[in-house]
């Protein structure tokens, strides 16, 4: 890959990443009747807010303009003939159709729990991927970040599942 264009991918498809996960938290902060998810998707929602505003600015510093669309680096995501990593899955995921189907489920929290362990699982994969051609030791140390923290995220939604609805 060439000097930083992995850099380039990684955060032009991030941001639509996370925006998804910020979207599913808004809807928990709405809809869910546990206060747990809803102080756990807070904190996502603010640190994830705050990830894309950094990765927005090191984007310009970096690279001298804005972000190119999802997709702008060759046939797939990460220009990788299609394959991405995972990385459209998170935008394309998070549709407002699908956002309204998760609104709708009967059992919302576990729907809700569900959905975005999926969801971090592909984070966590793109972050994990990413450090293998990160340039940019501020980044690498943010996907690092992402890695550890969204990790805990899951364990902990994954330990709710089992805990409220018997679910592994």
């Amino acid at each position: 890959m060439g000097m930083g264009l992995s850099d380039q991918r990684f955060i032009a498809a991030m941001i639509p990443h996370h925006q998804g996960a910020i979207a599913m938290a808004e809807l928990a902060l709405r809809k869910s009747r546990r206060p747990e998810i809803r102080d756990l998707f807070q904190r996502i929602k603010t640190s994830q807010s705050q990830e894309i505003s950094q990765m927005r600015e090191w984007y310009r510093q970096w690279y001298g303009g804005p972000i190119p669309p999802l997709g702008a680096y060759g046939h797939g995501p990460m220009g990788m003939g299609g394959s991405g990593m995972g990385m459209g899955m998170g935008a394309a995921s998070m549709q407002a159709a699908d956002l309204t189907a998760l609104s709708q489920a009967k059992d919302f929290d576990r729907a809700f729990i569900t959905a975005m362990i999926s969801h971090h699982r592909i984070g966590v994969m793109m972050a994990a991927m990413a450090q293998i051609h990160a340039r940019h030791p501020q980044l690498l140390e943010l996907e690092q970040a992402m890695v550890r923290v969204q990790g805990s995220e899951i364990k902990q939604m994954e330990a709710w599942s089992r805990q409220w609805f018997g679910t592994p």
